[in-house]
């Protein structure tokens, strides 16, 4: 298979689980083969997803991780193929706020979609991963007051996650949305900080995105979505 690492492959946009359209409508199995890294999450919000060298992991609010399998179905998932040959840069000491700053520096990419991928030894990390919810489903904003907090110190792993222009909010989370995994798959989530003793970052930028809309579900196809709350729900949801 020829991969393409130009470009984004998404299922799902942010702003379907809005309003909280949870139920998974694509499975894993076919996302995989427009990527091989990536992040989302699986039916009901179950979880935080962290896809990594084609492996689909799933960090639930108990803390326990498990690999998906294939017939997994998402409501939202965003992928790429990783291009292993992308320029690395070394990083020290670095932290989430300062993120965007060493990142925009020297690269004008605030208006495309950009692949983050940070390994290495971690002073610290905090995530986050929200509980498996049922029908009646809850509104997102309502899910992420309720969620799992992780910290770990003295860790080593990886932060994956992607840059998205403020111009597609809606379609994904406008700015950096990013999740975590440590080597030993015991901890990891939706990254709400981070500092990076030593590491290295490559950043992905991609050429063009194919979004994948559900047009076998119902739901989705006659749900009538009010975009007036839609930027301050995500904005409070992703923080």
């Amino acid at each position: 298979m020829v991969k393409n690492y130009s470009k984004l492959y998404q299922h799902g946009t942010l702003a379907t689980l809005v309003p909280g359209l949870f139920e998974g409508t694509f499975p894993i199995g076919k996302l995989l083969k427009n990527g091989d890294t990536g992040i989302g999450t699986a039916t009901g919000l179950g979880g935080e997803m962290v896809v990594l060298e084609g492996t689909p992991y799933l960090v639930k609010s108990d803390g326990k991780i498990a690999i998906l399998p294939d017939e997994t179905m998402v409501p939202f998932a965003t992928v790429h193929f990783d291009n292993e040959n992308a320029e690395k840069i070394k990083v020290n000491d670095l932290n989430e706020a300062d993120l965007g700053e060493k990142i925009f520096h020297k690269n004008a990419l605030e208006n495309v979609f950009f692949a983050v991928k940070i390994t290495g030894n971690f002073s610290h990390v905090k995530t986050r991963a929200v509980a498996a919810q049922k029908r009646p489903y809850p509104t997102l904003a309502e899910v992420a007051d309720k969620q799992a907090i992780f910290e770990e110190d003295n860790s080593q792993g990886t932060v994956i996650g992607y840059f998205s222009p403020e111009l597609f909010q809606g379609m994904a989370s406008a700015g950096f949305h990013l999740h975590y995994l440590n080597d030993n798959k015991t901890m990891g989530g939706h990254l709400l900080d981070f500092t990076v003793s030593e590491g290295s970052l490559a950043i992905q930028p991609f050429a063009s995105v194919e979004q994948h809309f559900p047009l076998e579900d119902q739901e989705f196809m006659q749900h009538n979505f009010e975009l007036s709350k839609m930027d301050s729900e995500i904005r409070h949801s992703e923080s």
